[in-house]
C-alpha cells in the first residue's frame, strides 16, 4: 500500500498588499524585499512526525498555528538545520527519524534512510538550494560533516547547490539565523552552557568561520582529555593539543569580546516597549585579552594548560579557556540582573537582544537573518506584540512565528502568510 503523503505541496494564499500593522508599515512590508535570505521552499521527508512534505512560501513573515504537538515546532526544527549546529532542540541525529504514530520504532530500519531537510533559499546573490540530513548506514559517498555533534555512529550530510560540503560552516556562509524558543525559558538562570550557545549562534551570523574554530577546540580539548587519561602520556603531543586550544579559544574569545561589545551598544540604542540590555562576556581568557595583546593570552593559555595537567587528568575537561566563559546581562534602565528579573522580564530582554543583532547585521552586514520564534508571542502584551510585528516588516526579515491561536497574529494582517498545522498537514489560512 502507497503511504500518504502527510502534506500536499502547499503554496501561500493570494492576499491584497494591505496590513493592519501601522497602516503604511504593513502596507510597504508586504510588497517590499527583504534585506536578507529567506526560504522559499521547504521540503521535509521522515522528519519527526513528517513522512513528507513541502511547503512554498514568499519573502513575507511565515506563522504557523496549531493546537501544542500539531507539528509547528518540528518545522522550525527543520529550519534550524539549515544552519551550521544540531538545531534548536539539539537532539541526537537518529532521534529525529519519524516514529510511526502510535509506536515507539522508527519509520525506517537502521539501514534504511533518515531523515531530510531541503530548502530553496533566497539570497542577495540569488538562490540557493541547501540540503541536509542523516546520512543512512553504509552511505560512504558522502564526506563528514565536520560538526560538533561528536557522535561517531551518526553522520549528517550536507549538500550545497548539490555539491556535498565538507563541514557545516558551508551553511553559515548561505544563512545566517536567531531562534527563540519556550526550552529558553531559564537561558539567564540555568548554567553558562545555554548562555554560551547563544552568545555563539548570535557571532556565527557575522563570522561563519567562528563555528570552525569552536568545533577544533572542542576536538582538541576532547582528544587532550583522553590521552591525560592514559597511563603513559606522550607529552609533545599533549603540547601540540594545547596549542591548538590556546590558538582556537584565544580566537573564539576575542571574537564574543568583540561582538558583545558592539551588541551591547546596538542594544543601548535601541528605542520602543522592549527593554535595553546591557551584555558583559565574563571569564578568565576574556580578561587577559583586555589586559594585553592576543599572543599575550596564547602563551599564558598554554602555561596554564600544561601547569593544570595533573588537575584536568582527576577533573576532566580543561580548567581553562573560553568553555568557562560566560555571557552576563542586565538591564539597561534599572542595572538589575536578568536572572534577577521575572520570567515575563527575562523573555522581553531575550527578544530585545535578538531583535538588536537583526538591525547590526542588516546594517553592518546587509543582510537579515532568518528568526525563528516558537510561543514567543503569546507572552507579549498587546502593545510588545504589535512592536515586534513593526521591527520584523520593518527590518525585512523571513521570521517564523508560531503559536496556538491565529488571533494572536492578527496585526499582521496581509503583511504575513498563515497556514494551520494539524497532525502534521499544513492548511493555508485566510486565503
Amino acid at each position: 500500500m502507497r503511504p500518504a503523503i502527510v502534506s500536499e505541496r502547499v503554496a501561500p494564499p493570494a492576499r491584497p498588499a494591505l496590513s493592519l500593522v501601522g497602516g503604511d508599515i504593513g502596507r510597504s512590508a508586504a510588497s517590499q524585499p527583504p534585506s536578507g535570505c529567506w526560504v522559499a521552499r521547504l521540503s521535509l521527508g521522515n522528519f519527526r512526525c513528517y513522512e513528507a512534505a513541502e511547503l512554498m512560501v514568499d519573502h513575507r513573515p511565515v506563522v504557523l498555528v496549531g493546537a501544542n504537538g500539531a507539528g509547528k515546532t518540528n518545522l522550525l526544527e527543520a529550519i534550524s538545520f539549515l544552519a551550521p549546529g544540531r538545531g534548536l532542540r539539539r537532539a541526537r541525529l537518529s532521534e529525529i527519524d519519524r516514529r510511526p504514530p502510535g509506536g515507539p520504532g522508527r519509520t525506517n530500519g537502521p539501514a534504511g534512510p533518515g531523515w531530510s531537510v531541503a530548502a530553496r533559499v533566497m539570497t542577495p546573490e540569488g538562490p540557493r538550494d541547501l540540503g541536509t540530513g542523516r546520512a543512512a548506514q553504509g552511505d560512504h559517498g558522502a564526506p563528514p560533516d565536520g560538526g560538533e555533534s561528536g557522535e561517531a555512529r551518526e553522520r549528517r550530510v550536507i549538500k550545497i547547490d548539490g555539491a556535498y560540503a565538507r563541514g557545516q560552516q558551508a551553511l553559515g556562509e548561505v544563512v545566517r539565523m536567531v531562534w527563540l524558543t519556550p526550552r529558553m525559558d531559564g537561558l539567564f538562570r540555568d548554567g553558562p552552557g545555554g548562555r554560551r550557545r547563544f552568545l555563539d549562534r548570535l557571532v556565527t551570523g557575522f563570522d561563519p568561520g567562528h563555528g570552525g574554530r569552536l568545533a577544533a577546540y572542542e576536538q582538541a580539548m576532547r582528544q587532550r582529555g583522553r590521552l591525560l587519561k592514559t597511563a603513559a602520556q606522550d607529552a609533545d603531543w599533549l603540547s601540540a593539543l594545547e596549542d591548538t586550544m590556546a590558538r582556537h579559544g584565544v580566537a573564539i574569545e576575542a571574537a564574543r569580546r568583540g561582538f558583545v561589545a558592539e551588541l551591547s551598544r546596538a542594544c543601548a540604542q535601541a528605542e520602543g516597549p522592549f527593554p535595553r540590555a546591557r551584555l558583559d562576556l565574563d571569564g578568565d581568557v576574556n580578561a587577559r585579552l583586555a589586559a594585553g595583546p592576543a599572543l599575550e593570552a596564547e602563551d599564558g593559555m598554554r602555561a596554564r594548560l600544561a601547569a593544570a595537567r595533573r588537575q584536568d587528568a582527576e577533573t576532566g575537561g580543561a580548567a581553562v579557556g573560553p568553555h568557562r566563559s560566560d555571557l552576563k546581562v542586565a538591564d539597561v534602565e534599572t542595572a538589575r540582573p536578568a536572572a534577577d528579573g521575572s520570567t515575563g522580564e527575562q523573555k522581553a530582554l531575550l527578544l530585545s537582544i535578538v531583535l538588536s543583532h537583526a538591525r547590526l547585521l542588516a546594517a553592518e552586514r546587509g543582510t537579515a537573518p532568518l528568526v525563528l520564534l516558537d510561543e514567543v508571542v503569546a507572552h507579549l502584551d498587546p502593545d510588545r506584540r504589535r512592536a515586534l510585528f513593526e521591527e520584523i516588516l520593518g527590518l525585512g526579515v523571513q521570521a517564523w512565528l508560531t503559536g496556538t491561536e491565529e488571533g494572536l497574529f492578527a496585526d499582521l494582517g496581509a503583511a504575513a502568510q498563515a497556514f494551520a498545522v494539524t497532525g502534521g498537514r499544513l492548511t493555508p489560512l485566510g486565503g
